[in-house]
Order: structure tokens, then sequence, then C-alpha cells
């Protein structure tokens, strides 16, 4: 606690306590210098602070309780409203309930009144946290559950970190998760995930295998979906990624492109791909073996809903400040200030990578889907994908993969890979 920081009521009391029998017992003279502390301390007047010396200072009870500023109905519309967002913490929902409500509203979860939308958008971080604490939450949160070596490729791509602090969309952290299960043999599904550092817009793809027939496809099926350009694309040192066919195609395909990579064993140079891996990726698949045709084709339906769910109603908070505080011989220490919660697609919208055609278009998209109802297919999908059988040690060597994310539209590209 810094020595600036005001004395709490309960410390003042306690002070005073303390002081008042040296005072009862002071000359006159020693209880003008008594009285001139603690006028210093507390700040309180100085006649208060006579007449609290003649008083017994025990604190009673209050007698009349302060009313209720918010009912019941800010309680049910918090209700939906953090359901629909995934029971995200406070300091995400807090911000995003006004929107979220006439979301909810138009389509036809919740009704809404200009006074209950006045209260929230003056209610505080603290009380939303108070109430959700005390909030049974009717439906439980969506299921939670090392670099190789540079190859001849990797020589002429620049090694370096993304800015933590860049303004300008289109810098894509890339990585690939694998869900092999306890063993890596045979054909398994992958997940290929982009996040832009800028706005914290997600993409994701589930691959069978990490050929380059595959990586390419997932790469052109995100490339048609984005709405932005792609200025950069920062994978780690895997094989997978820093290929000469696929290098060959991200500078034949993408004009302008700046490819870099991360260094060897530093994981953190993909700090905010790696983050997403945990809470977008594995919080929902965990370690399960997912290695047929079925399980690929699943869990790309659930990643379109989930590209929506996230992109367009899930806000988040990005790193604003870092300021570093020197305190004597400790070890400096950073403090680290965040910005208000937005969604990635509000993000975007404050920048001017985004034409007005895609605006107007991921607009009709946002306000035509109810979060609610995407939120229950999500489960719905989830719970599918587990129903499906795994594939036997036998592996076949013909393979297909189907693709259904484009941009706007679901249509399926099936690649034969040998």
């Amino acid at each position: 606690m810094s020595i600036d920081d005001k004395m709490t009521i309960n410390e003042r009391w306690k002070y005073l306590r303390k002081v008042q029998s040296r005072y009862q017992c002071a000359s006159r003279k020693e209880r003008g210098r008594l009285l001139d502390e603690m006028q210093a301390i507390t700040d309180k007047d100085r006649k208060t602070l006579i007449r609290l010396m003649k008083k017994d200072l025990v604190r009673k009870p209050r007698n009349k309780q302060r009313g209720k500023t918010y009912g019941a109905d800010v309680d049910a519309a918090l209700r939906v409203i953090s359901e629909s967002m995934d029971h995200v913490c406070a300091e995400r929902l807090t911000p995003n309930l006004v929107w979220m409500a006439k979301q909810l509203a138009a389509h036809g979860e919740m009704e809404i009144t200009p006074a209950l939308l006045e209260q929230l958008g003056r209610i505080s971080v603290s009380t939303v946290r108070r109430r959700l604490d005390r909030m049974r939450r009717d439906q439980p949160r969506l299921p939670r559950k090392g670099p190789e070596q540079a190859n001849r490729v990797t020589r002429d791509i620049p090694m370096r970190r993304i800015p933590w602090n860049e303004k300008q969309p289109g810098h894509f952290e890339a990585d690939l998760v694998h869900h092999c299960g306890p063993s890596a043999s045979g054909e398994y599904v992958h997940t290929l995930q982009l996040i832009d550092v800028a706005t914290g817009w997600s993409e994701r793809v589930a691959v069978l295998g990490r050929s380059y027939l595959v990586m390419r496809a997932a790469f052109e099926s995100v490339l048609r979906r984005l709405p932005f350009p792609v200025c950069e694309i920062h994978p780690d040192n895997g094989s997978e990624f820093l290929n000469a066919h696929l290098v060959r195609f991200f500078r034949d395909t993408i004009q302008g492109l700046q490819l870099s990579r991360s260094r060897p064993f530093h994981k953190n140079d993909n700090c905010h791909v790696e983050q997403k891996n945990s809470t977008l990726v594995r919080a929902y698949l965990g370690y399960d073996r997912l290695d047929t045709v079925a399980q690929t084709k699943t869990l790309n339906l659930l990643y379109n809903k989930m590209w929506c769910y996230y992109n367009f109603f899930q806000p988040v908070m990005r790193l604003n400040q870092k300021i570093t505080v020197a305190a004597g011989d400790q070890p400096a220490r950073i403090i680290r200030r965040y910005d208000r919660a937005q969604t990635p697609f509000d993000r975007l919208c404050a920048t001017t990578a985004l034409s007005d055609e895609e605006r107007d278009r991921c607009n009709a998209l946002r306000h035509q889907t109810n979060p609610r109802q995407l939120r229950q297919e999500i489960y719905h999908l989830l719970e599918y994908l587990f129903t499906l059988p795994v594939a036997s040690a036998e592996i076949s060597q013909d393979v297909y993969l189907t693709l259904s994310i484009t941009k706007g539209a679901d249509i399926p590209v099936t690649l034969s890979i040998d």
C-alpha cells in the first residue's frame, strides 16, 4: 500500500481510540498539539475531533440500511447477458452490457426498457461482480478441457516479435495444435489458428495431417473469409509452415506479405496465439485423439460457429500500457494496464483496415445472429464431436479433407491426399 493512500474508516477510528486516552490525560497545551496531529493525519475538522474525543469511539451499527440501487430486472438482465457471453469476467462484461442487451432483445431473448438500459450503462464493475457471484449459473460454461530445428528455408526469414502495441490490423501470429492423444503415430487432426495482434481477431481451421496440400487449403479458406488484408504471418519454426512450397504460396498469393518467425525455444514470441491455443482450442477439445474425416468435418463446423461467436460477441481486453516501477533495492516490477473490453469486430471497425462494404456485411451478420442460440449450437456440436468413433490403428492411405469455411457461405472443398 502506498504511503499516500488515505486512511480507511476503520483505520481512522482505530487511530482515534489510541489517541483518546492520551488526550483525556493531557494538559490544555498538549491537547492542542494532539489536535494538530490528529487533524493532519485524519483530515477531519478540528471541532469534529474535539467532539469525538469527548464521546465513546465505538462504532455502532447503522440504524437504517441503504436501499437497493438495482432491482430484480437488472439481475435478470445480467443473468441472460452473462450466459449469452459464456460467463466472462465482470471487467469484460460490464462495458458491453448495453449493446448486448439490445442485441438479445432484437432476437426475443429478453425485454428491455429505457430505464433498464440506463442502469446497465452506469452499473459498476464491482457491482456486476458481486451480483454475478450471488447468482446460480443456470448452465455451465462451455466445456474446458516443442519447437523444431530451423531448416534451410528459415535462413532468409527474419526472427522477431510482433510488438504488443501494434495498432495496424493484419499482423497474425500462427500456430498448429496437435490432436494426437497419447500417441503421435499415423495421421491425426490439427488445428491451424491465427490471431491478429492488434484486434484479437481469431481464425481456426481443422486439417487432417499437415502436408503442404492441406495446409495450403486451410490458409486459402482463411484468406477467403477474412474481411481485412493480411500484412504479416508470424509462425514458429515448424516445417509445416516454413517449407519451400508454402513460403512460395504465401509470397505468390498475398501481395506485400511480411513473413517472420519466432526464435527457437521462445514460445512467448507467439504469446497471443499460444494463449488462444489454451482458451479456444484445448479448453474445448482437451488432449483427446481426433483422426477421422468425420471428426475433421464436424470440427470445422464447430469452428465456423466459434468464428462468429468469438469475433462478434466476445469482448477482449488488450494491453494498453506497461509501466516499469523501481522500488529501492527490490527488483523492478512491471505494471500492466488494459484498455476497455471490446469485441474484435468493434476494434476492427475503429481502424481503417475494413472497407465500407465489408463493415456493412459483418454488421448485418452480427445483427441477424442470436448469440444465445449460437452458444447452444456450439454445445451441441461439441457433444456430437465426442460421440464420433476414433479411427483404428490401421489408418488408410487415402484420406479426404473437407474444409467448410468460406467467406460468407459454407462451400465444401474436397482434397485427395495420397
